[in-house]
């Protein structure tokens, strides 16, 4: 099956799912505190929109990227995808790869299990952009794959608890799950899972 066949069968999976928990954690404590004025999100590796969706009927902007133009098309024809303005108009889109893009300012950087498929020898830079993007109170949202997870030989990246750590300097630490568990993927392939669910708040003085 090609890439774009297996993506089409992931996207008919996972469809009508809801928003991802830490996506909610960081909404909740953006609420909690204030929302910044005109607050401004990326969602990146946005698939289907399950993650946007709710930034928009939350009120955020939102800058929707994918590398997929699939994602984006099925984003687009999402029945629930707010159309009367202002709403309406809060919602950019891009097709684009992580490696290739250079992220605008943003309140929050939403990436729901998407970053541990970045090429491994750029993601370094393309940390070091993500974090240099998020406004000072800002906040990271994602998910990274720790070593003992099945696709840890198969290409994709992996981080140890160390290099969590490392990522996070600068950071305060709101939120750190480390999942093990036996489990699926989407296309109902039987898979040991090793996660870490973050949710990183970003140094009011922005001096990460």
């Amino acid at each position: 099956m090609s890439r774009g066949g297996r993506w089409s069968r992931y996207y008919d999976a996972v469809q009508a799912r809801p928003p991802r928990d830490t996506l909610l954690f960081a909404l909740d404590r953006f609420a909690a505190e204030g929302l910044p004025a005109a607050p401004r999100a990326l969602d990146l590796g946005c698939g289907d929109g399950r993650d946007t969706v709710e930034l928009l009927r939350r009120g955020w902007r939102t800058l929707a990227m994918d590398a997929t133009p699939e994602a984006i098309d099925r984003l687009l024809a999402r029945p629930d995808l707010p159309k009367d303005p202002p709403t309406a108009g809060n919602l950019e889109t891009l097709v684009a790869r992580f490696e290739d893009f250079q992220p605008p300012p943003a309140d929050l950087i939403n990436a729901s299990f998407c970053l541990p498929f970045c090429e491994a020898a750029a993601f370094p830079d393309v940390w070091r952009r993500l974090s240099a993007a998020i406004r000072p109170g800002g906040r990271f949202a994602g998910q990274l794959l720790g070593p003992q997870d099945d696709w840890a030989q198969s290409g994709v990246i992996i981080h140890s608890r160390a290099d969590i750590d490392r990522l996070a300097a600068g950071f305060e630490i709101e939120l750190l799950q480390e999942v093990r568990e036996e489990g699926g993927t989407p296309l109902a392939r039987t898979k040991h899972w090793h996660i870490f669910h973050l949710v990183l708040k970003s140094s009011d003085k922005n001096d990460n």
